[in-house]
């Protein structure tokens, strides 16, 4: 197996770099003027000049390619079994039970033991389970009750792959590099988001739902090849195992940062009132009446609208008012899914959701980099394990609010409802959280390189990083 430098080394060697080169050289953390006092000449493929965060993010790429087609596949299945906007609000239930139980002991793992394995071990959970589908789907035994015991297991697996990848990232890439790296990696990943449902769709509309689990199991395997080439170090948790004392640390640290726990929340609400993605099916089939080929390009534009954002997002110097562009993502996004559910015509849907994708990409890339900046490394995973447990939380709880509330009254309805209700949630927020509004990169970057062995080390924040508009 190939070795690679590790993190310490390429550190070591950009350090070096820096402090021996001659003074009129010395361009590491200048601009090509040499001037110190000149902000540093922003370079938007910094990231991607690290060999780590190559395999790191194309194994992450297959993945998502992967996954995103599986989703769009199953909840395609179910809709096409029952006919019923009821059983695509369970299979929100069926992934948010797990993720909701265990995603902290996930997070807690993560910090124990090399995340790279932790991820390996995971991915090969859904692995099975497709292909399980796969066989039952050909052979023509496939039953409701079997989807959603397999969707179960699934999301159990990504309680654990989650907040291991997410506490992966900053220790791969050059600290001075990790904002960098945040938004390229959600680039590379809107991308491979993109052909991920519509190539479901496709695959669907040509050769039938088993095609496209055959699909899935080739871009898992291919993920799992390159992901085992990338070479880290165990997480430094300092005890040895996973205990529950980790898992309240983390909690406790989160509760104590007002940002965080804000920009989490935020997110969590906005998503479970705010999302549409579960009735697609329903809008795809029996609304705008496009059927699988639509459904497919439907999925696909809203990863498309949050690829474009996230290639706009790298070329430009990084936001620093991060609190106030997430508040005003949220908001138009809300706006957007209004626009969405009234629409009856499927340009006119698709364009909003091409909106509607690049306005959660924002929120995503504002919420990881100042969630994960804040943190220090050894709490890294639980953190991410908490964040996780509010995205696990938005996404099945909104699926589960979107089915039901359409088997109650109609798809319409739960769509401008569930808008309306994240537009209110957000001006609440920005009145009761002034500290979010109000939060600022700059004054955190310097987290990244303070370890911290214990919460008490981190003061909790009481006042706003910054008091001007």
């Amino acid at each position: 197996m190939l070795e690679w430098p590790s993190h310490e080394s390429q550190t070591r060697v950009f350090w070096r770099s820096c402090t021996r080169a001659p003074p009129h050289r010395r361009r590491c953390l200048s601009d090509s003027s040499g001037d110190p006092a000149v902000p540093p000449r922003h370079d938007p493929l910094a990231a991607l000049r690290q060999v780590s965060f190559l395999l790191y993010t194309s194994s992450r790429g297959l993945s998502v390619v992967g996954l995103t087609s599986l989703n769009a596949v199953i909840a395609w299945q179910v809709y096409e079994i029952s006919g019923s906007a009821l059983n695509l609000g369970l299979l929100g239930l069926a992934q948010f039970i797990p993720a909701l139980s265990v995603s902290l002991i996930g997070g807690a793992t993560a910090d124990t033991y090399n995340r790279r394995n932790i991820i390996l071990i995971a991915q090969c959970v859904p692995l099975t389970c497709a292909s399980i589908l796969c066989v039952a789907t050909l052979g023509d035994w496939v039953r409701l009750e079997l989807i959603y015991g397999l969707v179960l297991f699934i999301g159990m697996a990504n309680a654990f792959e989650a907040p291991a990848r997410a506490a992966l990232l900053p220790a791969i890439v050059r600290p001075e590099t990790f904002a960098n790296a945040v938004t390229v990696s959600s680039t590379i990943q809107s991308f491979c988001a993109v052909s991920g449902p519509a190539l479901a769709g496709g695959i669907i509309a040509l050769a039938g739902v088993g095609a496209g689990f055959l699909a899935y199991i080739c871009f898992a395997l291919s993920s799992m090849l390159v992901l085992s080439f990338l070479k880290v170090r165990a997480a430094n948790s300092g005890g040895g195992k996973v205990s529950l004392a980790m898992v309240r640390e983390g909690i406790r640290f989160v509760r104590s940062q007002q940002v965080i726990l804000g920009a989490m929340s935020l997110d969590m609400f906005a998503v479970v009132f705010g999302g549409a993605t579960a009735l697609l099916p329903v809008y795809a089939s029996d609304i705008l009446e496009v059927g699988p080929a639509g459904y497919g390009i439907l999925q696909g534009s809203f990863y498309g609208g949050a690829f474009l954002t996230s290639l706009f997002l790298v070329f430009r110097p990084a936001i620093d008012r991060t609190g106030r562009a997430l508040l005003i993502a949220v908001a138009l996004f809300s706006i957007a899914t209004i626009a969405f559910g009234l629409s009856r015509d499927f340009y006119l849907s698709l364009a909003i959701y091409v909106v509607i994708g690049a306005l959660d990409r924002v929120s995503v890339v504002m919420r990881q980099t100042t969630i994960q900046l804040a943190t220090p490394d050894e709490l890294r995973g639980r953190v991410s394990a908490v964040n996780q447990s509010f995205i696990g939380a938005s996404n099945q709880i909104g699926a589960m609010e979107s089915g039901f509330v359409a088997a109650l009254t109609s798809a319409t309805f739960a769509v401008v409802s569930g808008g309306a209700a994240a537009l209110a949630v957000t001006g609440l927020i920005r009145t009761r959280l002034p500290l979010l509004y109000n939060y600022r990169v700059s004054t955190a970057v310097g987290s990244m390189r303070q370890p911290v062995t214990s919460i008490a080390a981190v003061p909790p924040q009481e006042q706003p990083a910054s008091s001007s508009p």
